[in-house]
């Protein structure tokens, strides 16, 4: 199953540095996020983009994750020759990875 089946991403910027929010659609969906979605397996998904560590804060109050991702955009916004400098497509990246098949219980159903 893709990340995208629980949750939703939202980004932003600041000079080099990439940040992705991922927020639960379900509350009760956070602490299999939390378990599976570590800061070293979103720096593996980013390899090719990233030179350094990715920083993990958690918002458990709001069922989010928010990976903070320095040199993510080879310059930033006034320096980078990418297409998207901003980094704005890097939360539909995130939400490609591959995550293990989550049991619901009965009567459960995915978002729509």
């Amino acid at each position: 199953m893709q990340l995208r089946e629980l949750a939703h991403a939202r980004t932003g910027d600041k000079g080099d540095t990439s940040q992705i929010s991922v927020v639960a659609y379900d509350p009760g969906d956070y602490a299999f996020l939390a378990e599976h979605v570590t800061a070293e397996r979103v720096r593996a998904h980013f390899a090719a983009i990233l030179p350094g560590a990715v920083t993990r804060y958690e918002l458990p109050g709001l069922g989010a994750l928010n990976f903070v991702m320095p040199g993510a955009l080879a310059g930033g916004v006034t320096r980078s020759l990418s297409l998207d400098a901003h980094g704005k497509c890097l939360g539909s990246v995130l939400l490609e990875l591959e995550l293990p098949d989550r049991q619901r219980p009965a009567g459960g159903s995915a978002p729509g």
